[in-house]
């Protein structure tokens, strides 16, 4: 049976010690009094709540999944998991980061982000319960009415109401402008809403008593395209105007899809009959509502790869400790035993380490930007609020893809470190690959984030975001180029930052001649950024680390976080010079096989 240890010392390191966030709260008015003690607090009961509460179904949950009956539409959940979501409300988990005037705690994003790292290691199919629900709360909170907001955000921050995205439906994905759900407008000002959705995850459940449903849906004089979506609140249960339950609404599951993992959380094929809606936001306006849920799912996503990530490290690690096969090349290590273990060889230990490398740049980046999102939304300065969106904006896609890509990649190599014992459900480790393999899926395939991130996120304002994340390699260079101990770290994300421009120059004036250059160039255009990110926050923890080891701190902590900000950089970001070969072959290789594909 799988283990999992919450990684608090880990979280704390890149909070206070790598990007210092109690000194950025200090300028942020709602968080001027908190402090590193009360975090670290907030997070240690959060952790308790993952590995105790959430972990122990995760494997249970896989092997019951969910059911439904036919006959009312009604979808239980695993053995557990309601009464866990009734633990998860009592503790006010749910209220964390939501805003006070609706019953929140108004805690930093980045506690809640924190947070929802330890859920997604301990057991990702529950989790998608209630983490759907703030994508919902966000766009409710930014595009909803008064009436609206007062209706529903009290009870979607205490967690008695979650929340579902309905976007996809059987013909069309990523391509909402050909959804074909209707709005017949209503005399009493609501809609009429009819059609069919799939994909939904968390679309019914039994584990609370209503479910807010935020729809896409077409006017009836609606333009053709994405131009003419609108956005509707359809709750699964009507609200009476004094905030008590009504009328069961005219949406209803009818199906459950069977996945390839996280089979504890019902997604459902989602019936609109004449069900009732209010609409978000204005006529034909639905996608501001719409990427507002979207960009905040997308972050959630890359949690929940460096969740199972983390997790997935954490097991092989302690497995490659006790497994013993074979003698290390190098001579006998364990002497009193027939056999050494199995972490004394290196592909073993390359394939832990990469695991590692890859939730500890993972977290930091999850880390950055939540705080880019507080300051966003909550810094008094209006520079510091666009500056912060922008570089928020360019960082997003990277979060999803890059993050879930390493997710691909470690909960790979860590069920390879298991042997034959990993592809055995006892262990655990087969489901965290299979869970892990739809967040590469989700909220936008990855190609969609690169196409995103390329197209329009860097040569959309001619690279200026982008040289903005530059000066801030180009600052930690200059801070400390002439340092020799830290030449390992700092020269080659100097290298990649200059190299940067001029590839993303080339790929543009491509692009500019021929479109197919760009999607020929993306997916690998954005592994490459990935690295250049991740290799500033390895440099900067490095940096940490070794400052702390000059200072005479001989805690193992630290020796162990340079030498895995060694490791990605001799292992890791090399693969961006072979990235960019690639890129740089153009769309000809990839087009002109119509013979090959015939």
């Amino acid at each position: 049976m799988p283990t999992y240890t919450p990684p608090l010392r880990d979280m704390q390191f890149v909070m206070h010690e790598v990007l210092n966030v109690v000194a950025d709260f200090k300028q942020i008015p709602k968080h001027a009094d908190i402090d590193a003690d009360t975090i670290n607090a907030v997070l240690e009961e959060g952790g308790k709540f993952a590995a105790e509460v959430t972990f122990p179904l995760n494997i249970s949950g896989d092997q019951e999944g969910c059911k439904i009956d036919q006959g009312t539409h009604a979808v239980t959940t695993p053995k557990g998991f309601k009464e866990a979501y009734g633990k998860y409300i009592e503790g006010g988990w749910a209220a964390l980061g939501c805003d006070p005037e609706y019953g929140g705690q108004g805690l930093p994003y980045v506690v809640n982000s924190m947070f929802y790292e330890m859920l997604n290691s301990a057991n990702q199919a529950w989790t998608m319960y209630p983490g759907l629900t703030h994508g919902a709360y966000a766009a409710l909170e930014t595009h909803g009415t008064p009436e609206q907001k007062a209706t529903y955000l009290p009870k979607m921050t205490s967690g008695e109401w979650t929340g579902s995205m309905c976007l996809t439906e059987p013909h069309c994905g990523t391509d909402l402008g050909l959804m074909r759900t209707k709005a017949e407008p209503q005399a009493d000002g609501t809609y009429k809403i009819t059609g069919n959705k799939i994909f939904i995850s968390a679309g019914e459940h039994d584990m609370t008593d209503n479910i807010i449903h935020l729809v896409l849906a077409r006017l009836p004089d609606a333009p053709p395209g994405i131009k003419g979506v609108s956005l509707f609140i359809v709750p699964k249960v009507l609200v009476n105007k004094d905030g008590s339950l009504g009328e069961r609404n005219g949406i209803y599951c009818g199906g459950l899809e069977h996945k390839m993992g996280i089979h504890g959380n019902a997604t459902c094929q989602m019936v609109l009959d004449n069900a009732v809606g209010t609409m978000v936001g204005q006529p034909n306006k639905g996608m501001q509502g719409m990427f507002v849920m979207m960009n905040a799912a997308r972050l959630g996503v890359g949690n929940q790869s460096l969740g199972l990530t983390e997790v997935a490290f954490q097991n092989a690690l302690a497995y490659a400790k006790d497994r013993i096969q074979m003698r290390s090349l190098t001579g006998p290590k364990a002497k009193d035993k027939p056999a050494d273990p199995i972490i004394v060889h290196p592909d073993v230990r390359k394939m832990l380490m990469t695991a590692r490398a890859y939730a500890d740049g993972g977290r930091a980046l999850q880390a950055y930007c939540s705080m880019l999102l507080e300051k966003e939304h909550n810094h008094p300065d209006e520079k510091v609020r666009k500056d912060s969106g922008e570089m928020l904006a360019m960082l997003t896609p990277i979060a999803k893809a890059f993050l879930t890509d390493n997710g691909h990649i470690a909960t790979n190599a860590c069920m390879q470190v298991f042997g034959g014992h990993g592809f055995i459900k006892e262990w655990g480790m087969e489901q965290f690959v299979r869970d892990n393999r739809i967040n590469l899926i989700y909220e936008g395939t990855n190609t969609i984030q690169s196409l995103d991130l390329l197209g329009r996120k860097i040569l959309g304002n001619n690279g200026a975001t982008l040289k903005k994340f530059g000066k801030l390699v180009g600052a930690l260079v200059a801070e400390e180029g002439v340092n020799e101990k830290m030449a390992e770290f700092i020269t080659p994300i100097a290298v990649l930052g200059e190299q940067m421009t001029k590839f993303t120059t080339e790929i543009g004036f491509k692009g500019f001649q021929n479109p197919d250059e760009v999607g020929a160039a993306a997916v690998d255009y954005l592994r490459v950024a990935g690295h250049l990110v991740f290799g500033y926050f390895f440099a900067r923890m490095a940096q940490v680390a070794l400052r702390e080891i000059a200072a005479g701190n001989t805690d193992p902590f630290y020796a162990a976080k340079l030498q895995t900000a060694r490791f990605y950089f001799a292992k890791l970001f090399p693969e961006t010079a072979t990235l960019m070969r690639t890129a740089r072959t153009g769309s000809k290789v990839l087009m002109d096989t119509d013979a090959a594909l015939a």
